[in-house]
């Protein structure tokens, strides 16, 4: 993170990394992608419990950022893949290491929360 004097500056270059990889399912489709190109189905086979309508935001989202692509084939009935781009493909790395650090932490985040249950209202 770039620093001025002692504040982090909001708009560093840092922070778009973070964003994209904050979306609920962002992660999940990228990994889902890293074996080459897939169709929406067999993105929704691989991934559970994600619905049609949020699998399409988030393709469509990832390709708006340039992380996948989207092809299309002159076919009937029509057909589409989508395809990691380098930077989508970059974003694996991080991603794999998140998996490693909750393998390792997860039961001792889960435990905290236990501990910590928020006050009802």
């Amino acid at each position: 993170m770039r620093r001025t004097d002692d504040k982090l500056i909001a708009d560093c270059q840092a922070r778009l990394g973070f964003d994209m990889l904050t979306g609920t399912w962002t992660s999940v489709v990228l990994f889902a992608l890293r074996d080459g190109p897939a169709r929406p189905r067999e993105l929704r086979d691989q991934i559970g419990g994600i619905s049609q309508k949020v699998l399409n935001e988030t393709l469509r989202r990832l390709e708006h950022n340039g992380l996948v692509t989207r092809r299309r084939y002159a076919e009937a009935p029509p057909r589409v893949e989508y395809e990691l781009t380098a930077p989508g493909r970059g974003l694996l790395e991080p991603i794999f290491a998140l998996g490693r650090w909750s393998e390792r932490y997860a039961d001792d985040v889960l435990a905290a929360q236990e501990r910590e249950r928020p006050l009802s209202h």
